[in-house]
């Protein structure tokens, strides 16, 4: 049997008032068993002294078709030169040249060393965005070698950038973006909103004085904490067993300061921007303790946020469907609802975050 629950708890850390919606759904028995296949696959974890050159998810030849309402601009380039990966932009149609709309950039999945910027997850987040008003930036980071990491972090904190540099070219409200990642891509969404200016995990190039700040977070099923990761039994019960990283080669105990520096429970504070947070209780690849634990870490420094946790879903759901079939919310309107009040109805009060080249356009 399925219980679904929410609660509204209000925070009032050091006078500040911060509401906290929080929806949790607890699965049991027998019937949640079995129901996991292929969609558990995308974010086995790979050692990186294991990992191929070739990704593990082959790239769509051709994307499909551009939805009405907006534009795909493919392999944009966003790195400097001898760097192979690019980035996808979906953008909205016939706006008006005045007109700046919020940004946000979307991160694959894939274990840190598969996946493509392209792939049907990201098609789907990036036209779902930019028919609701937004630039998106789906896009490719390092997955191979031993300066995947925090190389991948780099690339995904440039990609912000790229948003902010090409403002003007692009359309962009500089002081309102955005970050949405599945599995991987939401452990390195995580990433890139708590760490801005974090010493060792902030790119020096290309984009010097410009911001890789982020306004709002969505993190889809990623791992918070590397430490605490556990393997869950089939029905997606966490089973206390510890899991490697899978990010880098170094063993668990090996290193224990990179595993705490490359987990985003770690750079929680007040400083966070409101984060949504999605994953399936019969998750298997990451388990649903990460984002509980991520949960209760944002209510304790009082930041923004909401967990929901989707009954009857394993891992690699869109915000329309799980291994072709329906999910049992359209989470569409959810997070578009989620990013429409932290960055269309935001208060404008914020210091602006353009860059000396923006402001002198």
């Amino acid at each position: 049997m399925m219980n679904l629950q929410s609660r509204n708890d209000a925070l009032r850390p050091a006078g500040l008032a911060v509401r906290v919606l929080v929806a949790c759904g607890l699965m049991f028995g027998a019937q949640a068993r079995g129901a996991l296949a292929a969609g558990a696959a995308e974010d086995k974890a790979t050692p990186q002294k294991t990992v191929k050159a070739k990704s593990k998810t082959p790239r769509p030849a051709v994307l499909p078709p551009a939805p009405e309402g907006t534009v795909i601009e493919r392999d944009v380039v966003y790195l400097p030169p001898g760097r192979k990966e690019k980035l996808d932009l979906y953008l909205p149609a016939d706006r008006p040249k005045a007109v700046r709309s919020p940004a946000v950039v979307i991160i694959h999945g894939g274990g840190w060393s598969g996946g493509d910027k392209s792939s049907s997850r990201e098609f789907n987040i990036g036209t779902t965005l930019a028919k609701a008003g937004y630039v998106c930036a789906s896009v490719e980071y390092l997955k191979e070698g031993a300066r995947r990491w925090p190389t991948n972090l780099y690339d995904c904190k440039n990609a912000v950038r790229f948003l902010r540099a090409n403002a003007g070219k692009y359309q962009v409200d500089v002081d309102h973006i955005g970050v949405i990642g599945g599995s991987a891509g939401g452990h390195l969404a995580l990433m890139v909103a708590y760490t801005p200016e974090v010493q060792g995990l902030t790119p020096e190039a290309p984009y010097p004085g410009v911001s890789d700040r982020v306004q709002a977070c969505v993190d889809m099923y990623g791992v918070t904490d590397l430490l605490t990761r556990q393997a869950t039994d089939a029905d997606g019960t966490p089973n206390g067993k510890l899991r490697e990283a899978g990010l880098f080669s170094d063993k668990r105990g090996e290193n224990p300061d990179q595993w705490k520096l490359a987990s985003p429970i770690s750079h929680v504070s007040r400083t966070c921007p409101p984060t949504l947070i999605l994953h399936g209780l019969l998750d298997t690849t990451v388990d649903r303790e990460q984002s509980v634990q991520l949960d209760r870490k944002l209510s304790e420094q009082g930041v923004e946020h909401r967990l929901l946790l989707i009954p009857g879903v394993g891992h690699t759901f869109d915000l329309q469907q799980w291994q072709r079939k329906p999910l049992p919310q359209d989470l569409r309107p959810v997070v578009i609802g989620f990013f429409d009040k932290q960055l269309k109805h935001a208060a404008n009060d914020v210091p602006s975050l353009r860059s000396d080249r923006e402001r002198k356009k």
